[in-house]
């Protein structure tokens, strides 16, 4: 999202930007900064050099190159043979980063522009030599369309520019060129109907055309049906991809799409490798536009993708030349990439001979040291330490490695274990350099000594990791040093490690192989000691984390003010009087219409009592996600919601368990009935799942309440700024369908220690006069936020004169209290339609601003009103149902917990959206928009709307029956028409305001219909669940 900034600021954001840049040139979120700030400044040099600075360290996509392209064309002389060529280099640069259709499009364009140009001209000038010449402009074509060829749906964009172009060159030859030219494009039509691709019928109706205009008329039937028979084969290879094409488009082309279609691509032992080849190329470009636009996981996906693409090379025996263009894209496109790294290790170790691979591979390796996010990231790390430490040692076996072969190879794999240490203060956790480096140094005589000295450094870097201990006794085992060994036993098992029940399995077991009589039960005795203290501090640490897990809800809750906290059986009118939530006897019911006996009235400590009751079990009853869900992270891959309930059972009764797969981890969600429960279950913090500890923290602590950003920040824009603190589990956005001005959103991270860092964008500028406000989520503090209590310091003004204006309505009301937004809804001539909203900056100034209520304004009475928003709707004006009906549509076909928030985000990308409105139950959507011509541009889009993988469906509201916001349902069965005591209105303004009341004959019919209701009941008035069927029901 690029914001103006002015001059002052864009050089100094510049100038940051570029230095932390120079620090770490492979961030690629830093470089997406680097071209947004450059484009804010408005400055064309500065956005070049930005572009220009991406392309120099990572491979690029078509949002990068086109407009450099562009920049570059604009900048020079067309007719220059030295300007042309770094035109067309920089196309070439550009195309082997990603397959991108747009700039083979563009490639192709400015090939045939130039041609023409100069076929106009009458010539080319000496100087360009070769280029442009028809020969060359038909290699250079059919390079270029050769690379897009194996997309299924869009290959046809550049097939069809080469084949006008040949065709076009073909009709205006003569003689011998002529009958050339014939055979070549019959070669090339020819060739294109033996490929898989989506217009096949219009590639067939091309060679009929080209067989009647060039071929004699006789062979023109046999000629039709040869060509016919070589398009079957390809016909039917697209035709059985069609489904998957349409299930990838349909789901955005999203990487999980891409990830299946390339999956069932992969199943046959030879599969279809011109369709694969670029079936890859297509998932690589998309997951590089996916990073590039800063989403989680796709610098997962791509890293994958890369890994994959290039193991079905390596196992299809392509061409080494082939599989080492594919290497040194892919170092381009995932740098940081391990994994990667190795297996291109692997790869010059096996293309080349011994002393080009190892001066190969030490540069590899040595560039490897200074890209910073792999050497910060230990699973990265290992694999290319490895894959270097590999090289050295079959080396060594071979003989060719020299006398210091050994020495390399050991100081090599050291230096590796410590970059690994500098990298993570916990280090590597599976101690895989550790365990490489102790199994040469075992096979060494003379080595043997340093596997000791490597276990006991060990041991001393991770103090409580059970693998390096049971690792270090195992070498003194092997080694015969047995009392050594116990010794370490006999210190360790009373230590604190992560895993201590492995550590005594493996002293039990020691002791069983070498240890006498006396050594066993020594043992036993000792570690049945351990585990009591084991036991014993766990017991205390649980009793301590339930302690200050208490303490913490307790310091939650007193922070709330007393006037603040919710009364749940109780509402205040706007009198300041209270009334309680309609109470219906189940045994008793009074009569329609009657009055409450004297004997009910002089009860008051019955009612009260009763009263007390209700509101303790609606409290009860209340659903309070906040308050009773932990969130656990780091959980082994596959875990079971079994696994989570045997842990989590005995902290109390669990409502819900939810487990989610992210790009790089597993987590879950428990919800307890009960807050009480959530003390216990922290307690569960760092326990062992399959062996592998997880976390648990109260689900808040890793949330952040996210306000005041840019109003045309998205769900994109929110994830790019939030992911560089770490792992983001979910962005919740907030229903815009009662308070259009809503603009905040909750931030999940997986851990609280990422929520915290992000707190360091608390106050961070946005745009001019806007900071950024970032908080952590305390469930017990929704009073603090701006937007908790917006209902509250709302007043809603009805009977504006049409000549009222915002200047107006701000001078009387300002009067009560500071004014914070003015909303007075206009007609299309710019009139107020009568209405409007006043937002004041507390509370107490909207209850006082309830004064202003028949005021005369504009010679109109007023009416004022505090704003509830979710019952303003039955006060509109007369036909405004029927206007709203007019500009609203149904959209269907919803993915399963779709946010209004963020539907409404992806719809107003097409049309002016004001009110979105979800039904979950079935999957629909009812969407408000500005006006009847919005409406028709989601009802008369050519193209379906994709949102998130769901292909939606987009019809009109219905213009006649019941205007319902949920779909219509029967009605409900005995549901009468429910009459109150004064069924008439009241006016809404003052004098002069028109009373709408019910007719004399809808009275009496109404009357007649509450009578006949009663008697069928037995003389009992309607309660609360008839009321409730009747709304269900409509009326």
């Amino acid at each position: 999202m690029d914001v103006e900034m002015n001059e002052a600021d864009a050089l100094e954001a510049l100038s940051s930007i570029l230095e932390r840049l120079t620090d770490n040139p492979y961030d690629i979120a830093l470089h997406a900064e680097h071209i947004r700030i450059a484009r804010a400044t408005g400055m064309d040099d500065q956005v070049e050099s930005a572009l220009d600075m991406m392309t120099a360290f990572w491979a690029a996509g078509e949002d990068v190159w086109l407009p450099l392209i562009q920049r570059k064309i604009d900048a020079s002389n067309l007719d220059s043979s030295e300007d042309l060529r770094a035109i067309l280099d920089l196309f070439v640069r550009a195309e082997r980063d990603y397959l991108s259709i747009p700039v083979l499009q563009k490639h192709l364009e400015f090939l045939v522009e130039r041609y023409e140009h100069y076929t106009e001209a009458g010539g080319r000038p000496d100087e360009l030599e070769e280029l442009f010449t028809p020969e060359w402009m038909h290699e250079t074509m059919s390079k270029v369309v050769s690379q897009g060829a194996g997309h299924l749906t869009k290959s046809h964009l550049l097939w069809d520019v080469q084949r006008d172009w040949e065709l076009e060159r073909l009709q205006n030859s003569t003689g011998e060129e002529r009958a050339m030219l014939v055979g070549l494009v019959e070669a090339i039509l020819l060739e294109r109907l033996r490929q898989p691709h989506s217009n096949h019928d219009e590639t067939f109706q091309a060679y009929s055309t080209f067989t009647t205009n060039y071929k004699p008329p006789e062979e023109y039937e046999s000629l039709l049906v040869k060509a016919s028979k070589g398009k079957a084969q390809a016909v039917k290879a697209f035709q059985r991809r069609e489904n998957l094409e349409n299930s990838l488009a349909n789901s955005g082309y999203s990487l999980e799409g891409y990830a299946y279609y390339i999956a069932s691509e992969r199943k046959p032992k030879k599969p279809d490798m011109f369709i694969l080849k670029a079936l890859y190329e297509r998932a690589i470009t998309e997951a590089d536009k996916r990073r590039f636009a800063g989403e989680a996981n796709a610098e997962e996906a791509l890293r994958t993708f890369w890994i994959g693409y290039l193991d079905l090379l390596r196992t299809q025996d392509v061409e080494d030349e082939d599989i080492l263009l594919t290497f040194k894209r892919g170092l381009r496109s995932v740098p940081a990439s391990g994994e990667l790294l190795a297996r291109y290790m692997r790869f010059l170790e096996r293309a080349l001979d011994s002393e080009e691979a190892a001066t190969e591979i030490n540069t590899v390796y040595e560039k490897a040291q200074t890209i910073a996010p792999l050497q910060s990231d230990v699973e990265q790390l290992v694999p290319v330490v490895l894959a270097r430490a590999g090289f050295e040692k079959r080396l060594i076996e071979a003989g060719k490695a020299g006398e210091d072969g050994f020495e390399n190879l050991v100081q090599i794999v050291m230096a590796g274990i410590a970059r690994v240490r500098k990298a993570s203060s916990a280090g590597d956790p599976r101690l895989r350099l550790e365990k490489y480096l102790s199994a040469i140094c075992l096979e060494i005589e003379d080595l043997q000594a340093n596997t000791l000295i490597l276990w006991e450094d060990a041991t001393k870097h991770y103090k409580t990791s059970y693998l390096a201990w049971t690792s270090y006794t195992d070498v003194l085992i092997r080694q015969h040093m047995y009392d050594d060994a116990r010794n370490i036993f006999r210190d360790v098992a009373h230590k604190n490690v992560d895993w201590p029940e492995a550590v005594w399995e493996a002293w039990a077991t020691f002791e069983q192989l070498h240890g006498s009589v006396e050594q066993l039960e020594d043992a036993l005795d000792r570690i049945e000691r351990a585990r009591t203290q084991v036991n014993n501090r766990r017991a205390r640490e649980a009793e301590k984390a339930q302690l200050a897990a208490a303490q913490l809800i307790a310091e939650t809750q007193a922070s709330v003010p007393v006037a603040e906290a919710p009364v749940p059986a109780q509402t205040e009118t706007a009198h300041g009087q209270e009334q309680t939530a309609m109470d219906v006897d189940a045994g008793a019911h009074v009569g329609a219409g009657s009055k409450r006996k004297a004997e009910d009235e002089g009860t008051p400590d019955r009612e009260s009592s009763s009263k007390k009751v209700r509101v303790e079990d609606q409290a009860k009853l209340k659903r309070d996600r906040e308050n009773c869900t932990v969130f656990v992270a780091e959980l082994p891959a596959g875990v079971q919601e079994d696994e989570l309930t045997a842990l989590f059972k005995d902290c109390g009764s669990i409502r819900e368990i939810k487990i989610t797969q992210l790009p790089n981890s597993v987590v879950a969600t428990v919800e307890f009935m009960e807050r009480d429960s959530v003390p216990a279950a922290l307690t569960k913090d760092k326990k062992r799942i399959r062996g592998q500890e997880i976390a648990v923290h109260l689900a808040w602590r890793s949330t952040l309440y996210v306000t005041n950003f840019p109003e045309d920040a998205d769900d994109t824009f929110i994830r790019t700024l939030f992911g560089k603190y770490g792992e983001i589990f979910d962005v919740r956005w907030p229903s815009k369908k009662f308070k259009s001005t809503r603009r905040f959103c909750y931030v999940q991270y997986t851990s609280p220690s990422s929520a915290e860092a992000a707190l360091e964008l608390n106050g961070a500028d946005m745009e001019e006069g806007r900071k950024l406000s970032v908080l952590i989520s305390n469930p017990e503090r929704k009073k603090e936020r701006t937007d908790s209590d917006a209902n509250d310091r709302e007043v809603y003004v009805a009977g504006l004169s049409k000549f009222a204006t915002k200047e107006d309505l701000e001078g009387l009301f300002k009067t009560y209290g500071a004014v914070k937004d003015v909303r007075m809804i206009m007609d299309e001539k710019g009139h107020s339609k009568g209405f409007a909203f006043i937002e004041f900056e507390n509370e107490n100034d909207a209850r006082a601003a309830l004064s202003a209520n028949n005021h005369e304004l504009k010679r109109r009475r007023i009416a004022v009103t505090l704003a509830d928003t979710r019952v303003r709707g039955k006060n509109k004006a007369p036909g405004y149902r029927a206007d709203v009906r007019n500009r609203s549509v149904r959209v269907r076909n919803l993915p399963p917990g779709t946010q209004e928030g963020l539907l409404q985000q992806a719809l107003e990308k097409h049309a002016k959206v004001k009110r979105v409105e979800v039904f979950a139950d079935v999957r629909e959507a009812d969407v408000e928009l500005e006006n009847a011509a919005e409406a028709g541009k989601l009802l008369l889009r050519p193209d379906s709307i994709v949102f998130n993988g769901a292909t939606l469906e987009i019809v009109a509201e219905a213009t006649s029956g019941p205007a319902t916001a949920r779909p219509i349902a029967p009605p409900a069965a005995n549901a009468g028409l429910f009459v109150p005591r004064a069924a008439v209105s009241r006016p809404r303004a003052g004098l002069g305001s028109k009373q709408r009341g019910i007719k004399p004959a809808q009275a009496s019919n109404a009357a007649a219909s509450g009578s006949s209701a009663a008697a069928a009941n037995g003389g009992g008035g309607k309660g609360q669940d008839d009321f409730r069927k009747m709304l269900l029901g409509g009326k």
